[in-house]
């Protein structure tokens, strides 16, 4: 699946403008003057006093993106408004208090999973990465999350190029530093793996840096080779750092995919006899990719173990032990007999993905890891990326963005109430049918 490495200049461009009035311009000189007031001392322990949450909330709510997603960010908020408020949510950043600080590199990343600003990006490029440098290093373990994530949203707007490559440069080596160090938090040394593969992906034109990265993550899971099967907090961390290097090894030359497939397809079926869920899908989703990729280097590809790989991932599929949770057990089953299905058959089961008038369709597991792995920095934002970001419409191969005008959008839009509705008879339909099958079973238990 090819990546464009080259920078779109087009695809810089800031969408829509819009007048700010007099009122605007006041409520500018009023938060101007209201911070020359205060003296902001970052990165202190303390909380921050009423008058200063008070003074926030009314310069810039760091919580309203999350909470209005992108269509009010489209029908409510022009771009001058946006701009205003991403301003005030930068200057957070070097709040002395630490939710402060959190909220609003929430905000900002909400925003850019929200809509395409690379030109406001681009004229802001230098303080965003230091403000997230700084969170990086300064930061506790929530705060370290939400800046890891803002890195790799930052990168996935910018797109390939020299700027990006600045901003990975810049915040690459911290990265690794939490990922690597024991006395971090797991949450946030698993969420600084995952961000800084992405950010790699994106970013990484110097083929030494990408076999540095990828070495870098793939020595945070080789520890779980040796772990004693156990589910512990460090096994989020493993599941974490194996997918961003699977990730990674999607876009490596061929000469390096033989190299890690011959070390891992050795190691990795170990991992499916693990305590924790998440290792064993995991483990599976890798090896289902490295198949994929093997068989596509070479056609008569032949798997040394096959007959006892198949049986594990048999058993897997068809799991009862009682000693496994009910969800865990229906989530395991229906992963592994995909994972049966490609290592056994070389089959996937396409999936459609569906996002305004295109859609996409997801036929192989390098394709699905690739959309997994975006989508899991971008949310909700997934949807509008794949419709306006040329760098994600490039890898998926989707062609240049479709336009779209304001009347087409609009007839595209389900109200909240026509919403509602659908969705209640969705239930209403699946309440019948599982009614029905009830029914058949008491039927055939009186019948016997």
């Amino acid at each position: 699946m090819p990546k464009n490495r080259k920078r779109n200049t087009a695809h810089r461009g800031g969408s829509g403008s819009g007048g700010g009035g007099s009122g605007a311009a006041a409520a500018a000189t009023a938060a101007t003057a209201g911070s020359q007031q205060r003296n902001v001392q970052p990165f202190s322990d303390e909380d921050a006093s009423i008058e200063t949450m008070s003074h926030c909330s009314g310069y810039s709510d760091p919580s309203s993106f999350a909470e209005d997603g992108p269509e009010v960010l489209d029908e409510e908020g022009n771009q001058e408004d946006l701009e205003y408020k991403l301003k005030g949510l930068i200057d957070l950043t070097l709040d002395k208090s630490a939710k402060t600080r959190q909220a609003a590199l929430e905000g900002i990343k909400s925003a850019l999973a929200s809509k395409m600003l690379c030109e406001f990006i681009l004229e802001r490029r230098m303080t965003l990465t230091d403000s997230v440098e700084r969170c990086l290093k300064k930061g506790k373990s929530e705060e370290q999350r939400a800046a890891a994530a803002l890195a790799s949203v930052l990168c996935v707007q910018l797109g390939p190029g020299i700027e990006s490559e600045e901003v990975l440069k810049a915040l690459g080596p911290v990265l690794r530093k939490i990922i690597c160090d024991g006395a971090a938090s797991v949450q946030a040394r698993q969420t600084c793996a995952t961000c800084f593969g992405v950010c790699c992906f994106v970013a990484t034109e110097d083929i030494t840096e990408l076999y540095s990265a990828l070495e870098c993550l793939e020595g945070v899971f080789s520890k779980a080779y040796v772990a004693d099967k156990d589910s512990g907090p460090g096994t989020a961390l493993h599941v974490g750092a194996l997918l961003a290097w699977t990730f990674l090894l999607t876009i490596c030359p061929v000469s390096e995919v033989k190299s890690k497939l011959e070390v891992h397809f050795r190691k990795l079926p170990g991992l499916l006899s693990s305590d924790d869920v998440n290792v064993r899908i995991a483990a599976g989703e890798s090896l289902a990719l490295l198949f994929e990729l093997a068989r596509g280097l070479e056609s008569d590809f032949l798997y040394e173990d096959m007959e006892s790989l198949t049986q594990m991932l048999r058993a897997l599929a068809t799991d009862g032990n009682k000693h496994r949770a009910k969800v865990d057990k229906r989530k395991q089953r229906s992963v592994f007999r995909d994972i049966l299905r490609a290592v056994e058959e070389r089959d996937f089961p396409a999936e459609t993905v569906k996002f305004g008038p295109e859609r996409m369709y997801i036929d192989c597991w390098v394709k699905k890891h690739t959309y997994d792995m975006f989508k899991e920095v971008l949310g909700s934002g997934m949807q509008y990326h794949l419709q306006s970001n040329e760098f994600l419409r490039n890898v998926f191969e989707l062609g240049p963005p479709v336009m779209l005008d304001a009347a087409a959008l609009k007839t595209m839009k389900i109200s909240r109430f026509e919403r509602h509705l659908y969705n209640s008879a969705a239930f209403k339909a699946r309440t019948k049918a599982r009614s029905k099958c009830r029914d058949k079973r008491a039927d055939v238990g009186e019948f016997f």
